[in-house]
């Protein structure tokens, strides 16, 4: 049976974020290139009341066709944003029907939310002694209202394992993708970032706020540079040879580069290296060796730390358990 996704739907909730977990867990998609089509995860979304309209921050309503019941039926709840949490926000402690709601969720679960839907999370104890995250402008309000929680307002998820927290509107998609390339692979992740036509993979590490997000119109960006890196992760790659693809000095290049992605250039290849590995990895049965040639590390030395870094894991535990996990689902 597909993964069951059930999404929370409160009063005041944004539709945007709503939305996030039906577009990246709730469309067909295929685990090999040219394969069959087929849903991995079953997405229901409910209310803490009986179905029937919930309030967004917008001026219409949804229609949400599940109670609370649907909660217990859940592998995975998904607790997006809502300006109306009221006593969760102001006091941090549950309603009485969202504490009834979330009652019925099931020990094991796996819990996300995104954005402020943190609150919700850490209002129900889900959160205590726990790293999590919120939108970067919650944050201080978040850590005083719940002390015992580990806050880093700095980054765009936080993967704790079976609890899960991200940042504001768009990092719920990273975080999403995220679980995705967690339960089946980097392929398959990829695939539906490239028809969602967002960035298939932004580590949950890299910065929320970025001073100076969109450069200067009147100035040329750092696009040609990183598709030409992409197309040559194999070999070296030196910061110079990157500038010079956008007629730019190095200091400018890196300035630059930065305020686009809000990373380094050294960050940014060794992401790009990474994922090229766990690809490898997943879909081939090359060497540990032969993978860190052509994922651009070199020796397997390298990759293994690198992988280990990025990870928490080694290339052949990796692809032992990838391997293992998919084999379980077919």
């Amino acid at each position: 049976m597909p993964h069951r996704v059930v999404v929370l739907a409160l009063d005041g909730l944004l539709p945007f974020e709503l939305g996030i977990p039906q577009r990246i867990f709730g469309r067909p998609v295929s685990r090999e290139p040219d394969g069959p089509r087929e849903l991995l995860y079953d997405v229901v979304t409910c209310s803490v009341r009986p179905p029937g309209p919930v309030r967004t921050d917008a001026d219409f309503a949804v229609v949400v066709r599940h109670g609370p019941e649907a909660l217990a039926t859940a592998d995975t709840v998904v607790v997006p944003a809502s300006y109306e949490l009221g006593p969760v926000f102001e006091e941090g402690r549950l309603t009485e029907e969202l504490a009834a709601a979330l009652a019925l969720v099931r020990p094991g679960t796996r819990m996300v939310s995104i954005c402020t839907g943190s609150y919700v999370l850490a209002a129900a104890g889900y959160l205590d002694g726990r790293p999590a995250t919120t939108h970067w402008s919650s944050a201080d309000h978040f850590q005083r209202l719940f002390p015992r929680v580990r806050v880093d307002p700095d980054v765009l998820f936080i993967d704790d394992g079976d609890v899960l927290t991200s940042a504001g509107v768009a990092a719920g998609i990273d975080l999403c993708l995220h679980l995705v390339r967690r339960d089946h692979g980097a392929a398959v992740a990829n695939d539906i970032a490239r028809r969602t036509v967002v960035p298939p993979h932004r580590d949950g590490g890299q910065a929320q706020f970025i001073h100076r997000p969109v450069p200067e119109p009147q100035f040329t960006t750092t696009t040609a540079a990183r598709a030409w890196a992409l197309a040559r992760l194999e070999r070296p790659i030196l910061l110079r040879d990157m500038a010079e693809r956008e007629a730019m000095s190095v200091r400018t290049f890196t300035r630059r580069f930065r305020e686009e992605t809000g990373i380094s250039p050294g960050q940014w290849l060794t992401q790009q290296r990474v994922e090229r590995a766990r690809h490898l990895l997943e879909s081939s049965d090359l060497s540990v060796d032969r993978v860190a040639r052509d994922a651009g590390f070199g020796t397997a030395t390298s990759l293994r730390q690198h992988f280990q870094a990025a990870l928490g894991v080694a290339p052949t535990a990796y692809r032992r358990t990838f391997r293992a996990s998919a084999d379980t689902a077919r």
